[in-house]
């Protein structure tokens, strides 16, 4: 499958599903037009957004402050705006992973 990035004005938009309490985090796969994400942080107090949030800045070699969570905050699925990278360089920063 191919991963659907929506690219605007602001930023790209990603559609992310996360199943936060896994034992480790990192990319599962595609679900639909989403990436899933295992993440081993708790769905509680907003634990599992930041870990997401850390584990996509890694990955894509950007800051945390890059990364916003448009909606879904206390939803499995996300859509999250990555700044300062185009739909082509998120691309290829994931194309292993996937």
């Amino acid at each position: 499958m191919k991963l659907t990035i929506k690219e605007d004005s602001q930023g790209c938009l990603l559609e992310i599903k996360v199943v936060p309490g896994s034992s480790r985090t990192n990319i599962a796969g595609m679900l639909g037009d989403s990436i899933k994400i295992t993440v081993a942080a708790a769905p509680e107090k907003g634990k599992a957004n930041k870990e997401l949030i850390k584990y996509l800045a890694k990955t894509l070699d950007i800051s945390k402050s890059s990364i916003t969570i448009v909606t879904g905050e206390k939803e499995h699925h996300k859509l999250v705006r990555v700044y300062d990278l185009t739909a082509q360089e998120i691309q290829g920063k994931l194309a292993d992973l996937l």
